[in-house]
């Protein structure tokens, strides 16, 4: 099947997917804006269609009629070399254009896209599957975005009964790697983001690898053992916010053992991976268990090595890792604005591996590279050990 059909069809699964995610919503959640980092889900929607109109249709598509310039400057996200964009902290306030008018938009949207794909020129089509797994991204960004919003809310309103994270932990193995001179990144012709790749070598130690997530049950031994109250356990800007920020628990964590979801208020259970973890939180768990985040290096290796036997590698919780987001010997980020996606990005972040249960199918893979600043813990975040 030729490559330009296939992306025709993934075009249309992955746009009518996005739209079926603001489906349990009501009107007065699609500008829901409860921090700075977060987004509103009509932002997202008008977002991922603002990236195809810029990047492909405008300049691909002739006679193409672009949309309202001022909509670009609201949906821009962060692509200086494209223009001015509307400040991230009040996206919010954004009640216009009405919800409406976006789908609208999109439908237009999408309708060029196909047509534009029906003889497309060579260059277009790497630009449309990226303009896909970046409205893949959004979308776990758009549910994390909306347990945050939620969670204030003294109602604790439910998204969906049935999205909640299910996946239980097993005991813990450790799973035992040799190190020597390894290989990591992203290597042969299928999709991947530039900051994957390129292929590298990098020197390992000898280090063991964690089976297993770690669990509520083990995180709540860490917190009675006074693991918030301890200085000694948490890097220096961690304590501060712990102190700051009176933190006691992972983030969506309430008094009588319950974690808000997206499913609402639900029981704190024992055997369920724990999530929502700063990377401050994670290091510091490590350092009072005796062991470590492993490298990003380490994961990827531990991974291919160990195949099945790592458990809940993907589909559960992203990992924190112990390595800066930095670029790879030999990264070069592509021209123009595009090369903003993730270069720009590569300083003051902290790498996470894996994937979560709100990752879209077929987003995942060994080689991906997510990545956040150290005290973000409003994302579906856990940990994994290393020693």
């Amino acid at each position: 099947m030729p490559i330009s059909l296939l992306l025709s069809q993934s075009l249309r699964s992955v746009r009518a997917h996005t739209e079926a995610l603001i489906a349990p919503l009501e009107p007065e959640d699609l500008c829901l804006q409860g921090m700075a980092d977060a987004s509103p889900p009509k932002w997202h929607l008008a977002h991922t269609t603002w990236f195809f109109e810029t990047f492909v249709l405008q300049p691909h598509l002739p006679n193409h009629r672009a949309c309202d310039p001022r909509w670009g400057y609201q949906f821009n996200s962060y692509y200086d070399a494209v223009g001015d964009r509307h400040p991230r902290p009040e996206r919010g306030l954004l009640s216009r254009p009405p919800i409406r008018d976006v789908l609208s938009w999109r439908r237009d949207v999408d309708a060029a896209l196909q047509l534009l794909l029906n003889d497309p020129p060579p260059d277009v089509l790497p630009l449309v599957e990226l303009g896909l797994h970046h409205e893949q991204q959004h979308q776990e960004l758009l549910l994390m975005d909306l347990l945050d919003a939620f969670h204030r809310q003294p109602l604790a309103p439910i998204y969906n009964q049935a999205a909640d994270l299910t996946a239980r932990t097993t005991s813990p193995q450790w799973l035992s790697c040799d190190g020597g001179l390894v290989e990591i990144g992203f290597e042969g012709s299928s999709f991947h983001f530039d900051n994957e790749a390129p292929c590298h070598r990098i020197w390992l130690e000898q280090f063991a690898f964690s089976s297993e997530l770690v669990s509520v049950g083990d995180y709540l031994t860490f917190i009675h053992d006074g693991g918030y109250r301890r200085p000694d356990l948490w890097m220096s800007e961690g304590w501060a916010l712990v102190q700051q920020g009176g933190w006691s628990a992972p983030r969506y964590w309430r008094p009588g053992e319950l974690e808000f979801t997206l499913a609402g208020l639900q029981p704190l259970d024992p055997t369920a991976p724990v999530r929502h973890l700063s990377w401050f939180e994670a290091d510091a768990y490590a350092r009072w268990h005796g062991s470590r985040l492993p490298s990003e290096a380490e994961w990827e290796v531990a991974c291919a090595l160990h195949g099945d036997s790592v458990q809940h590698a993907h589909g559960v919780l992203w990992q924190w890792t112990s390595s800066p987001y930095r670029p790879y010997p030999g990264f070069s980020p592509a021209a123009g604005a595009i090369g903003e996606y993730n270069g720009k990005f590569m300083s003051s972040q902290m790498v996470l591996r894996g994937s979560s249960w709100l990752t879209p199918e077929g987003h995942a893979r060994n080689t991906y590279r997510n990545f956040f600043p150290p005290a973000s813990r409003w994302m579906a975040s856990g940990l994994r050990l290393a020693r």
